[in-house]
């Protein structure tokens, strides 16, 4: 049976893949990288282990010695969660930070990538096993949004376009076509819960991919947790961008959204 790697990060978004994979009779060698990730991993997978991201030479070896060719990357690992995991990175893993031009997401990622290709693995697209999570445009819920509430997400949408050009972020929490916050290295959540905050309620969440989103790492993905960012900190409206975000536990999602009168929604580029 052929095998498939999985270097997985927090979130439900392993668990789906390795569902899926396995469906498709895929054996899944699991690597959980950070401490955190959805403990059904460790029962689901085929073969498990648990390595600090920072040890990315054990990492590698481990891969190469279960025989595994092909690895996909997801779940999420903030790069303050990368950075608290380095203050011991072994020799491999410090060569490759000394090699990087800048500490962006996408040339941290790429840099990984091009690691795992020298010992023969590749990295495979996110979305491979997932499509069925990445809905076209629609509204989820049974409250719609508003005219004033729809402004919100055009002028969100094309923020959220400019920071993800920059590969700042993906997210921005906008209040009368007012930024209220914009992601960075905090992550999706911290940065919902500082931007509904600072709106005092009635903010609109939009989330959008990179302009040149590389499918192999940081698809846009929205879940429970970012439901629950939301409600933590009185925002109304979740935008997503429509073909290009992971939507997982979309039911259970919706569900909790429209007991709490929260509009979400997917757009398409250009037709908002």
């Amino acid at each position: 049976m052929e095998r498939i790697g999985l270097l997985a990060g927090v979130g439900t978004l392993p668990v789906e893949f390795l569902q899926a994979a396995k469906a498709q009779g895929y054996e899944v060698v699991c690597v959980a990288v950070i401490p955190g990730v959805d403990p059904r991993l460790k029962s689901l997978a085929d073969v498990y282990y648990d390595i600090n991201v920072a040890k990315l030479n054990k990492i590698i070896k481990t891969l190469v010695a279960e025989q595994v060719r092909e690895v996909t990357m997801l779940g999420k690992v903030t790069k303050e969660w990368l950075f608290k995991g380095l203050h011991l990175p072994d020799m491999r893993a410090l060569k490759l930070l000394n090699r990087l031009r800048n500490r962006k997401d996408d040339t941290i990622m790429l840099a990984i990538v091009d690691e795992l290709a020298k010992d023969g693995i590749a990295v495979l697209d996110q979305t491979k096993y997932l499509k069925p999570l990445m809905p076209g445009p629609q509204v989820f819920t049974k409250k719609k949004p508003t005219e004033a509430q729809m402004k919100d997400v055009a002028y969100g949408f094309c923020t959220a376009k400019l920071l993800g050009g920059m590969d700042i972020g993906q997210t921005v929490v906008v209040k009368n076509q007012a930024v209220m916050a914009l992601e960075a290295i905090e992550g999706t959540d911290a940065c919902i819960r500082r931007g509904g905050e600072l709106g005092r309620g009635g903010a609109v969440v939009v989330k959008t991919a990179k302009p040149n989103q590389d499918p192999r790492f940081d698809v846009p993905a929205v879940g429970l947790q970012t439901l629950h960012s939301m409600i933590e900190s009185g925002c109304q409206v979740l935008a997503i961008e429509a073909y290009h975000t992971l939507f997982a536990e979309k039911e259970a999602v919706i569900q909790e959204a429209d007991r709490k009168g929260i509009v979400i929604l997917s757009v398409e580029q250009g037709k908002i």
